[in-house]
């Protein structure tokens, strides 16, 4: 059991902390997609594809555009988590949380909560006014986690994710952070 405080969850916010940290994300996305984690991929990402993910989401984070974390447990990820705002120009004061990815050793540990409450807190931070995200409808322990934050569930897609021949519905969450600024 590793304590709380041995979780330090780290800002990536440079393009250049992008290669160090491919690899073990890209180790701990295989093993998730492989366990049939609902991240939006059918077969396991390549080291090349996670490369490509980062770095564009890092580019976006120097921006403002973007939040990206890790968790480190003793120095090695143990998750990470994302959101980018929209490109849409309507829809611009607005982010949606990408993924977001614990290894499956460390899970359990609140690892995801403290990467969502850091989100939460850096999407507020740069003026994000609603934070959206969605998820497999298969996926109760995530709904529950994005729930106790504060995330309300505003539509479902009936059997929407294709995962092969298995159809899940799609969930969608959003969390109004200019109701916490004036609620607060």
């Amino acid at each position: 059991m590793v304590a709380s405080n041995a979780v330090r969850i780290v800002s990536v916010d440079s393009p250049d902390l992008v290669p160090p940290l491919t690899g073990a994300i890209a180790a701990l996305l295989q093993r998730l997609v492989s366990g049939g984690a609902a991240l939006g991929w059918v077969d396991p990402p390549t080291e090349a594809e996670v490369a490509q993910l980062l770095g564009e989401t890092a580019d976006a984070v120097v921006t403002g555009d973007a939040a990206l974390l890790v968790a480190e447990v003793d120095g090695q990820p143990a998750g990470f988590a994302y959101w980018r705002r929209y490109t849409r120009p309507t829809h611009r004061p607005h982010a949606d949380v990408e993924k977001v990815a614990v290894d499956p050793r460390w899970q359990g540990l609140g690892i995801g909560r403290r990467l969502l409450q850091r989100l939460i807190r850096a999407a507020a931070e740069s003026h994000v006014e609603v934070l959206t995200l969605d998820l497999r409808g298969d996926n109760e322990r995530a709904a529950g986690l994005y729930e106790s934050l504060g995330f309300e569930r505003y539509g479902l897609l009936e059997r929407f994710v294709a995962v092969g021949e298995r159809r899940y519905d799609k969930l969608f969450y959003a969390l109004d952070l200019r109701q916490r600024s004036t609620d607060g």
